[in-house]
């Protein structure tokens, strides 16, 4: 039987940055993967691939529209296969930094296979079992695909599917309103598929502020974009190559591809977990503060456990992971400031409490918002959909939501402000270069000051000043 200092089942995000640095710190480290590469879902069917197929879609749609520029128009050819080859070929120049070659070159043993549990303390993989005093499970998420009636014969699209897809559908259904739903819609409207949005709540993007996702929705319904809310699809049938949903209220849609992007599961499903006695439900494994399980020396991170499914939370857990379980020294997360991006255009960031939210609480808050269209970075370059709003009481900021051009880029000011505690006076008081988009930023929080700096009474105490200084 083989022994290890940590053993980590999952080679995404998270459980490549504690080999990493676990290996090179001189720890008998065994990291083991099911598929046959390493990368994760982020890598291989989420962030990478996504934000190059949104790119691609993006220039599509700014090539339409080259008359706002003081350019020709220009209708491109759509070539679905060379838009994925090229996405491809992006996985595949990032793919060397996960190359299971550079693990092993800091010390670190990678294998291939499906790692089960026998017991607290062992690990069965390839008819090997590997004792560890440690382990991390990293094993990530999966598309989650709901028990409609017909849907696994009528066949469908998932994030895992979409880009290898050959031809570009000429109508698509996307089942869900969330981040995926919206952003593959978007991108293939813009390529030119005619794209239907069903969502069987209220509200696009339900984890957001309900005015910001609202602003959303009208921007890409403007594009193009229909969109059914509070309507659940019910069956779905297929005869060829279309594909018939029948939905609640008596709707039925037609398509030539249909997407279901309506959330993802924890992969927890044969792991062993139970052989191990490490607590788990539907929504994952569960961790403490530390990242440690039931069993305080097996460590989970990412998307099996939560609570957010995003690349940047598993690195960050990772952290925590590093300095419980490598340094012995106790560290706990910290949710309280968590960023993350809808990759639409405008894209969507948000971070802390919405307005809804901080109310909950019995707080007041003062609400600030300012317009893109009255940013001018956003006039020059024509992109002047959307807002800031930010959510302030006594001076501090506790969330804010941003839907803008390069939102995701933005909104890391205020997360610095937030994580630093910096009252919103600071963001008044720094220089922001001009002509930039940051300065939305210092605009915003002046709309606090404005009303108050040219008030009578400032401007009686201005007169009085002037009259006793002559």
């Amino acid at each position: 039987m083989s022994k290890r200092d940590l053993l980590i089942i999952g080679g995404g995000a998270g459980g490549l940055v504690i080999a990493s640095v676990a290996a090179q710190l001189g720890m008998n480290v065994t990291l083991i993967e099911k598929e046959e590469k390493l990368g994760g879902d982020c890598l291989h069917y989420g962030c990478i691939p996504s934000k190059t197929l949104i790119q691609a879609a993006k220039v599509a749609s700014l090539m339409r529209r080259g008359t706002e520029f003081g350019l020709p128009a220009v209708s491109p050819e759509v070539d679905m296969a060379k838009i994925n080859a090229h996405v491809q070929s992006v996985i595949a120049h990032i793919q060397p930094h996960d190359d299971p070659q550079r693990f092993r070159d800091y010390g670190c043993e990678v294998l291939f296979g499906a790692a089960e549990f026998i017991d607290a303390h062992s690990v069965k993989v390839n008819n090997e079992i590997i004792h560890s005093k440690r382990f991390v499970i990293a094993t990530g998420s999966r598309p989650f695909v709901p028990p409609i009636e017909g849907l696994q014969k009528a066949a469908y699209l998932t994030n895992v599917d979409m880009f290898s897809l050959r031809k570009l559908p000429e109508r698509l259904v996307v089942l869900g309103g969330g981040p995926i739903g919206l952003e593959m819609a978007q991108a293939f409207s813009r390529l030119g598929s005619e794209v239907t949005i069903v969502e069987q709540l209220p509200h696009l993007l339900p984890q957001e502020d309900p005015e910001v996702a609202d602003a959303l929705k009208e921007k890409l319904a403007s594009d193009g974009i229909k969109f059914y809310t509070s309507v659940s699809a019910e069956r779905v049938s297929r005869e060829g190559e279309t594909r018939t949903i029948y939905c609640s209220d008596n709707i039925t849609l037609q398509c030539d591809q249909l997407l279901v992007a309506v959330g993802r599961r924890s992969n927890t499903q044969n792991l062993g977990l139970d052989a191990a006695g490490v607590n788990f439900s539907a929504r994952g494994i569960e961790v403490d503060a530390r990242m440690r399980t039931s069993q305080k020396h097996i460590y989970a991170v990412g998307d099996v456990c939560g609570p957010y499914p995003f690349t940047h939370m598993a690195e960050y857990q990772a952290g925590i992971v590093i300095s419980n379980a490598i340094f012995r020294f106790p560290k706990k997360a910290n949710y309280r400031v968590v960023p993350w991006v809808t990759y639409t255009d405008p894209e969507l960031a948000r971070v802390g409490l919405t307005e809804q939210q901080v109310k909950q609480q019995g707080i007041t808050p003062t609400v600030l918002r300012f317009d893109f269209k009255d940013v001018d970075r956003a006039l020059a370059e024509v992109d002047t959909t959307g807002f800031t709003k930010l959510i302030t009481y006594k001076g501090k900021i506790l969330g804010a939501s941003i839907l803008g051009p390069h939102a995701g880029e933005l909104i890391h000011e205020i997360v610095l402000a937030m994580q630093s505690g910096i009252k919103i006076s600071e963001i008044s008081a720094t220089i922001h270069a001009y002509p930039t988009l940051s300065q939305i930023h210092r605009r915003t929080v002046n709309t606090l000051y404005a009303p108050k700096l040219f008030s009578q009474r400032t401007r009686t105490a201005v007169k009085w000043i002037n009259r006793l200084l002559l």
